[in-house]
Parts: structure tokens; sequence; C-alpha cells
């Protein structure tokens, strides 16, 4: 059925919802599993409104990276305790539709699997519009839960 599932997450419950749909589906199909968060680049222009910079503090897209891996490895987490065992996560920067389109083509996913609301105000993450983006901008099929 499907060799490659592609599972854009954002650490919201929707998006951990369809982590498991993409889990059960790469069982059935004995498919590799990439999962995938994606958060925004943080303008040097608002990093360069803060006052206090010591060596300790993280910079805004430090800050962002760091949380997007702690999603992204959480939902591989998820996975592994499901039996998985091809799986891998990934973190990238950038328009988060445009990115999970791209990555999709980059690593031959045959199906993208995500959720149909992001994590609420959370700048940066997968914003509400995201699911409709993606299904728009695929050349493959989209399953948003």
């Amino acid at each position: 059925m499907f060799n490659t599932i592609l599972a854009a997450c954002d650490g919201s419950a929707q998006s951990e919802t369809a982590v498991k749909m993409a889990v059960d589906l790469a069982k059935l199909s004995d498919a590799k599993l990439l999962i995938l968060t994606v958060y925004r680049h943080h303008s040097m222009r608002e990093a360069s409104l803060s006052m206090v910079q010591g060596p300790k503090h993280l910079s805004p897209d430090q800050a962002l990276q760091e949380s997007a891996r702690e999603i992204a490895d959480a939902a591989r987490k998820i996975a592994l305790e499901a039996g998985l065992t091809n799986v891998r996560a990934f973190v990238r920067s950038g328009q988060p539709a445009r990115a999970v389109v791209e990555f999709a083509k980059k690593h031959e996913a045959d199906l993208i699997v995500l959720g149909s609301r992001g994590a609420g105000s959370v700048d940066g993450y997968f914003l509400g519009s995201v699911s409709h983006k993606v299904t728009g901008l695929s050349s493959i099929p989209v399953m948003v839960v």
C-alpha cells in the first residue's frame, strides 16, 4: 500500500492523533515512517530587540529549534513504543506547508498525515490552515486527521 509515510507534527493533540494514525498505517503497510516538525525562522530584527543575551540564553531560533526537536522526538517515541522500528524524526525551519510538501517530495513519501488543527496561537508551528495548504500543494495523497 505505502512505502514511506510522512507524519507532520507540531506537538498539538491533533498532531499526536495524526502520528498514531500514521504509525498504524505504517504497521499495516510495513512502511518507513518519517516524522517532521517545522518551525518558522525567528527574524533577527525581533531578536535584536532583546537587551539581555547571556551565554546560557538561547537565541529565539535556537529555542524554537530545541522545542521542535523535543516535539519530533516525542512523536518518534510514540512510534517506537507502538513497535515500529523503521522510523526517523526530522526538524526543519521554514514555511510549514511548503516545508512539509518539499520534504515529502525529497524523501519520496507516498502519503502525508497531519492534524487538522495546529498548536493554537504558537507562531512558528503548524497553524490551522497548514493542513489546507498542504492538501493544495501536494501531488501525493494527504490524510488530515
